[in-house]
């Protein structure tokens, strides 16, 4: 590979592909090994699931009881109808906070009648505050003992667990819970109950009781609760200044080298060929055979984003119940613990397909022929996808409504967010991902270059590989296991993918697609393909700890967490300012050519949605994302909806619109060109785009400002409660999300559904023979490709 020649030493040594080993070597090291620490301390420091006594010996519950009571909440699923130590759903409350708040409540009651049994009158207002720091203290005693594993409660919390065992028995079996919660009788058994309310009173205890040797709880006082002594600790104030700090630092570190980076010669960021993807070209091109077997792939991602964004809509009528205006009740029979659980499964689903589909598009462009059997494995590959999808979903219906008896943790819903489906379906989709490992490198092997390790078809196939040995995480915890040891990998899975191997193969794929279209040079995809990978894994990996700051991690995961979580938006910043030029790219490569112009460019409606992921990445991944970041934004924010409002931002922003982009380019190039029509395709891009930034600006944001103002004023347990939820500006702001989700799916969804599942009939026909293959896929045996060897 040729090598740029700049007046920069340190630039010199970075942009030398020869060099690129030990920077990455290092990295993976560090980072690994910072991960592994988390890991080790996790189970070291995990809070004990112990028995609980009185203070003469007399058990209250054990740790069996526990560990049941942990069960029936997965079992139920519900954490996609509240939340546990602040991760799960936002529409019920935080059932760690409500347990803590109702356990100070019961525990201050029981003095006030004690108060009044021995002297005879009601306590004045001076009393009572006694009595509130009383509790307060109270709380903050650990009586842990390690030796027989054994907490003894005082005579106040003993009535306080009795009371919150009632307490729940109301809202899970008598529908006391407030408007828009769980059907009457969500949970049948009585026991049962009893065994949930001893988990989340175990919960509560994790939240206040300080951490042997330390004068914070395990959960570094969180959540915020004055009535129960809960307030920020130093380390949460410290480290959010030095993680500010380290964010500021590094962006004048990574502002620096573009300014080198800009300095190198303009052909580094010039397409390698004045040719464009041009349209003529797309209307000559013919699929392969397995190229147009990715389309039944695209036609069920598409299908699978119309279900997900309606299952969606649907979680929203369990706030303000919008069908009772037309007498219609679906909220007994498809709760919101289906319904939300549908609607994350689904997005990650129909996101997926779309990814595995065009991996395996632009295979025979990466060989140059079709690989004998490949059909065949393709083909299993979409039933066994096929199978996943349609039994786990049924399985998240049957699960949380007590149907599956005691399967309900390999077929049902293993309760825990993001990793919804059964466990069984989650060993189908590791076979899944191999299946697809073994089809991506059948296929690019013929394009493998030992001696040039940084070549695109290798980078495809590094991140390829990453994907399914990360997904091993996911098999360590059972359902007994601790849950702060289980969430630890629960997010070793859904962060290492989302915010680390994900986005290195996001970047891989865009900058292919780039690549085809002509917009760049294949040195240029390579070197932004290897620095992007640098800055997501220096920052993602080490990254994962923001998301441990209050579920019982040591000081140190804070640490970590402030500064690298904060340093996940530095390539956000990076590919920003890239994308100042790379809006341009269709005008630069074509201003040169004579007779030609940006009309005749192939895949203008391609462009717009990698354009989309760009602003995006920026704006949905970085802002919204660095605000709620730093440790002691987080303390009052965490489990509010300004993550919410994230995460709807980051992932369909981001990940939905590369998605998009990919089902757009392989079918531009598979539908015929009488039937293409660009005027759907861009009225859905700008719906969805457009309503999406609704839903952010009408809703989402002030709904999580106002509930992150009444967190700092109150506590967590008053942001998440439904009085507060259900009634006043949080409720009428839920009302105008329905404007941009209106937006978002009968201008957007819709229509492009609409249009991709009728153009099942409208393919170009497959080519039989190599000769016949357009010259971007493959060559004769004696015919020269220039397109192709400047591209690998």
């Amino acid at each position: 590979m040729e090598q740029p020649n700049t007046g920069s030493k340190s630039m010199s040594y970075i942009m030398n592909t020869k060099n690129w080993w030990g920077p990455l070597t290092f990295i993976l090291i560090i980072s690994l090994l910072g991960v592994g620490m988390i890991g080790f301390q996790t189970y070291i420091d995990a809070p004990p699931m112990a028995g609980f006594n009185d203070i003469k010996g007399n058990v209250i519950f054990d740790q069996k009881t526990i560990e049941r009571g942990q069960e029936v909440f997965h079992k139920y699923a519900l954490m996609e109808y509240g939340s546990f130590f602040g991760d799960g759903a936002q529409r019920g409350p935080d059932f760690t906070a409500e347990a803590l708040h109702q356990t100070s409540l019961f525990m201050t009651d029981f003095y006030k009648n004690e108060y009044k049994s021995t002297n005879g009158k009601i306590p004045d207002e001076f009393d009572i505050k006694q009595i509130n720091e009383k509790v307060k203290q109270e709380l903050k005693v650990n009586r842990f003992d390690a030796s027989s594993n054994l907490v003894s409660l005082t005579p106040a919390q003993v009535y306080a667990h009795e009371k919150l065992q009632n307490y729940y028995t109301d809202i899970f079996i008598n529908d006391k819970g407030g408007i828009g919660s769980l059907p009457p009788n969500y949970i049948k058994d009585e026991q049962e109950v009893k065994d949930l309310s001893s988990f989340f009173f175990w919960g509560a205890w994790v939240c206040v009781a300080e951490r042997p040797g330390a004068n914070y709880s395990y959960t570094h006082n969180w959540p915020f609760d004055p009535s129960a002594g809960n307030s920020p600790t130093s380390p949460v104030i410290l480290w959010s200044v030095l993680g500010l700090l380290a964010f500021v630092l590094m962006c004048g570190i990574v502002l620096y080298y573009i300014g080198q980076y800009n300095q190198l010669p303009n052909k580094f960021f010039k397409p390698a060929t004045k040719d464009l993807f041009s349209m003529e070209r797309v209307k000559s091109f013919s699929p392969t055979p397995t190229q147009k077997a990715t389309f039944k792939f695209f036609f069920v991602a598409i299908l699978l984003f119309f279900i997900q964004v309606s299952s969606g809509l649907v979680t929203i009528n369990d706030f303000i119940n919008w069908l009772g205006v037309f007498g219609i009740n679906i909220q007994d029979s498809f709760p919101v613990t289906i319904s939300r659980s549908w609607h994350l499964m689904l997005s990650l689903y129909w996101i997926s397909t779309c990814w595995i589909a065009s991996s395996i598009f632009i295979l025979p462009i990466l060989a140059k022929k079709e690989i004998p059997g490949q059909l065949r494995l393709i083909n299993l590959l979409f039933i066994l996808l096929f199978v996943l999808v349609g039994g786990s979903l049924t399985g998240m219906v049957l699960g949380p409504l007590g149907l599956m008896g005691e399967w309900w943790y390999w077929l049902g819903h293993q309760g825990w967010e993001f990793v919804d489906f059964g466990k069984g379906f989650q060993v189908l989709l590791m076979g899944i991902f191999i299946l697809w490992m073994v089809v991506v490198y059948r296929g690019i092997k013929p394009a493998l270059i030992k001696k040039e390790p940084w070549n695109l078809p290798n980078w495809i196939l590094y991140s390829v590989i990453g994907i399914p040995l990360l997904f091993l995480s996911g098999f360590v915890a059972k359902p007994e296991t601790n849950f702060v040891i289980a969430d630890f990998w629960r997010w070793m899975v859904i962060h290492m993918w989302v915010e680390a191997f994900f986005e290195v193969f996001i970047t891989v794929i865009v900058s292919y697609l780039m690549v085809l279209m002509g917009l760049v040079s294949r040195q240029a995809a390579i070197r932004v393909v290897y620095f992007a990978t640098i800055l997501f894994l220096g920052t993602g990996l080490l990254g994962i700890s923001h998301n441990f700051y209050w579920n019982a991690k040591p000081v140190a995961t804070m640490a970590l967490g402030s500064v690298f979580s904060t340093l996940q938006f530095v390539p956000l910043i990076l590919l920003t300012v890239e994308a100042w030029r790379f809006k341009n790219m269709p005008r630069m490569a074509v201003g040169d050519v004579e007779h030609k112009n940006l009309g005749n460019f192939g895949f203008p409606e391609v462009f717009l949605f990698l354009i989309a992921v760009n602003f995006w990445n920026f704006f949905g991944a970085g802002v919204l994302g660095i605000i709620i970041n730093l440790p002691i934004m987080n303390y009052f924010e965490h489990g509010t909806y300004l993550t919410v409002n994230h995460a709807h931002a980051a992932l369909m922003g981001v990940y939905g619109n590369i998605s998009l982009a990919a089902l757009i380019f392989a079918s531009r190039l598979m539908i015929k060109e009488q039937y293409w029509n660009k005027k759907v395709v861009n009225f859905s891009f700008w719906s969805i785009n457009v309503g999406l930034m609704l839903m952010v600006v009408l809703d989402l944001f002030p709904a999580g400002s106002i509930q992150f103002k009444a967190v700092v004023e109150q506590g967590l347990w008053f942001g998440r409660s439904h009085e507060f939820i259900d009634y006043g500006i949080f409720n009428k702001l839920t009302w105008m999300r329905g404007i941009g989700a209106s937006v978002f799916f009968f201008g957007g969804v819709l229509p492009l559904t609409w249009f991709i599942v009728s153009r099942i009939r409208s393919l170009k026909p497959s080519i039989k023979t190599i000769d016949q293959m357009d010259p971007i896929i493959a060559s004769k045996t004696e015919q020269k490709v220039p397109e192709l060897e400047e591209v690998f």
